[in-house]
């Protein structure tokens, strides 16, 4: 039988294998999907001819941001797609910080696109702006459909700006984000049979169905097929829960060959539980174990419905999973400066950090984790905390309130104290926000290079 301590050494084996020297990839996707933008404007340039008019100005107004939000929206819609690369190379928070940012710079050049389209031919044609809207919707080939698209996208865009999205509930935000889909199906057509860039030049009508091909048979295989084939072969249910503290739960699921799911410390996948109450919504949650081959675990804080839900989970409930998603892992460490870690959580953020504190290589007495919480109570998985800190020789520290309230003085000086090579150091950071900010605000005073900090955000 495995004891713990055979399970952490052998899956600090297995990270030591998995690290090399492998950073996020932002700034080469970045400079991909920007590429694109500005080969989008070269189109346009090179199908417009010499414009006197101000009517023409315009209309290749229009044009070009109608381009631009055809372009916008196939991006939004490739960073739903889940691609492994960009889940865990870059970071699940990450890619859905740029899809909200590609959907507000969609919908804000579909809304311009429309105005302008609108407002040239009208002053071109010497019609009032309400009967050129008319004209164009019911005479233009496939308008009809395009402007349901935009009003659609234009509803999911405002649900999902942070003031609405608060107000609702996660699976009515969930359900109606889905219906981007049907949305981008509906505009897609009218690109292709107005747009004067695609009828003059066939080569381009071919990118654009490649484009936008390419990321339909990218949702299909990812948010789809994968999912279903994850699950068929992988068949998890729930083997037991675990109150750890009041309002925390750890679920243990088990499975068949989940060493195939190459899950690593650090990551998180997104969970549906078949029960009552529960197989309507799916949530991330983080590993807060070592994965292993026949069981998973994670822990839980209740802080609604569906988590509040799960201390009633029944013995062989069935959990159809998605991932695993991730990119704060022992692959980011930076090399060939040491070999010391530090880990630092807060809140719900203790559950990945766990993992990595039982598995990341690091030096002998190089490895600590900083726990900061409101109360001693809410030091969620102490007890194990402090087995792992005993067996790996790492330093294990808490930083709670006082019984006033009074937050603990933790300031980059004290830092460098504690760890006066706290510079060598690899630092990863997850907590709620404002935790990662301040945090990341003292380590960088503390002489932490950024490149060294790895943070993942929970505000997904």
């Amino acid at each position: 039988m495995q004891t713990m301590a055979d399970i952490g050494r052998a899956a600090r084996r297995r990270a030591e294998i998995r690290m090399r020297p492998r950073r996020t990839q932002a700034a080469p996707v970045l400079t991909l999907l920007w590429g694109g933008a500005l080969a989008v404007l070269g189109l346009w340039w090179y199908n417009t001819g010499l414009i006197t008019a101000t009517s023409g100005w315009i209309i290749g107004a229009g044009r070009i941001t109608g381009l631009l939000a055809g372009y916008a929206t196939a991006v939004v819609v490739l960073l739903m797609a889940r691609v492994p690369i960009l889940e865990r190379r870059i970071g699940s928070d990450r890619v859905a910080r740029w899809h909200a940012m590609a959907g507000r710079y969609a919908i804000c050049l579909m809304v311009a696109h429309t105005l302008l389209i609108v407002w040239g031919y009208a002053r071109q044609s010497g019609t009032d702006l309400v009967g050129q809207f008319l004209t164009v919707v019911q005479d233009f080939p496939d308008m009809v459909e395009a402007l349901i698209g935009t009003v659609l996208l234009v509803v999911i865009g405002l649900v999902s700006a942070n003031a609405a999205r608060r107000k609702l509930r996660y699976e009515v935000w969930y359900y109606l984000h889905l219906l981007t889909y049907a949305a981008v199906f509906l505009a897609f057509w009218h690109q292709l049979s107005t747009g004067a860039e695609f009828a003059a030049l066939p080569a381009a009508k071919t990118a654009w169905y490649a484009l936008y091909g390419g990321v339909t048979a990218l949702i299909v295989w990812y948010r789809f097929i994968t999912p279903v084939r994850l699950n068929l072969r992988h068949r998890l249910r729930v083997e037991a829960t675990i109150e750890e503290a009041p309002g925390v739960t750890s679920v243990i699921m088990s499975g068949r060959r989940l060493e195939a799911l190459d899950a690593e410390a650090g990551q998180f996948f997104r969970w549906r539980f078949l029960a009552p109450k529960l197989r309507w919504t799916s949530n991330p949650y983080s590993l807060s174990a070592t994965p292993r081959g026949d069981r998973l675990r994670i822990t839980v804080k209740a802080a609604g419905d569906h988590s509040a839900a799960l201390v009633a989970l029944r013995p062989g409930t069935r959990v159809w999973a998605e991932g695993p998603y991730g990119a704060m892992t022992a692959a980011r460490r930076q090399r060939g400066r040491g070999n010391k870690v530090l880990l630092i959580a807060g809140g719900a953020g203790i559950t990945p950090m766990r993992a990595l504190f039982e598995t990341i290589p690091a030096a002998p007495g190089g490895l600590t984790l900083l726990y900061r919480a409101r109360a001693a109570e809410d030091l969620v998985l102490w007890e194990e905390l402090q087995v792992i800190a005993e067996r790996r020789q790492a330093r294990l520290f808490s930083a709670v309130n006082e019984p006033d309230g009074t937050r603990p003085q933790i300031t980059a000086e004290g830092l460098a104290r504690v760890m006066p090579d706290i510079d060598k150091h690899d630092v990863y950071l997850c907590g709620p926000p404002g935790l990662a900010g301040e945090f990341q605000a003292l380590l960088r005073k503390a002489g932490v290079p950024a490149r060294r900090i790895h943070h993942e955000s929970f505000e997904l």
